[in-house]
């Protein structure tokens, strides 16, 4: 499979009580998400500012939007697969209609998802990520996202962009 070399500007809205950890992947990896199944670590990330808000509200604003911290990251990453082309979703062997499944209702019936097979796949070949469209409800068809499953090494470098140190250190910066 032919690697894509990204370097990019991404993007990732949290809650701010997490914004001392901004390059965890231990949420998804807790709760599985469409691109990785439980116990997998993996780095989601849009690749514009809207997506990354689109991403964040997935259920669509509520009467009450809750406060977000969006933080812009430095990405420099090889051994990307690009599945918003239909030449990358031949080579990871899934549609878009798979990749679009609900998999939150797959994983409760105790099905695996195709998005999970392919993950599965493409780790054994060594991507370290993919770029994918945004399946969010809120997401224009032009909204792409990034999601790592490896990265921090010289090759899969990722850097959160905070020049003037204003995201906090630990969770007891919340106190």
């Amino acid at each position: 499979m032919p690697d894509l070399t990204l370097k990019v500007v991404g993007y990732r809205a949290i809650q701010p009580n997490w914004s001392f950890d901004v390059l965890s992947g231990e949420g998804a990896k807790i709760h599985g998400g469409r691109f990785n199944p439980s116990g997998t670590s993996a780095l989601y990330l849009a690749l514009s500012p809207l997506g990354a808000l689109a991403e964040f509200n997935q259920a669509g604003f509520s009467h009450r939007p809750q406060p977000t911290t969006l933080c812009a990251f430095e990405i420099s990453c090889s051994d990307i697969l690009d599945l918003s082309t239909t030449e990358g979703r031949r080579e990871a062997k899934i549609s878009l209609k798979e990749m679009a499944c609900d998999f939150r209702y797959l994983k409760a019936k105790k099905l695996i998802p195709p998005t999970w097979k392919m993950v599965d796949f493409l780790i054994r070949n060594n991507k370290a990520g993919i770029v994918v469209p945004s399946f969010a409800p809120l997401a224009s068809k032009d909204m792409k996202n990034l999601v790592l499953w490896k990265w921090g090494d010289s090759t899969h470098k990722i850097k959160v962009i905070d020049d003037h140190h204003r995201l906090p250190k630990n969770q007891n910066s919340w106190l």
